[in-house]
């Protein structure tokens, strides 16, 4: 039997929203063992004279715990 735990985790990108997730994902493996996925949560777009300038992401985390 294994136990998973659940972190919420936030990350912005200017280049897309994929981007982002893919940032989070990285960041995630290199402090946490174990990562099985990522649920993203929110996204949303911050946006300047019509113009997208930025993408934030909402993900939770699931890692095994050891």
């Amino acid at each position: 039997m294994s136990v998973a735990k659940v972190i919420e985790l936030s990350g912005t990108s200017k280049k897309s929203s994929d981007d982002a997730v893919a940032k989070i994902a990285k960041r995630a493996n290199r402090t946490i063992d174990n990562v099985q996925g990522i649920w993203v949560k929110d996204v949303q777009a911050v946006v300047k004279n019509g113009k997208i300038k930025c993408w934030r992401v909402n993900c939770k985390v699931t890692f095994v715990l050891g």
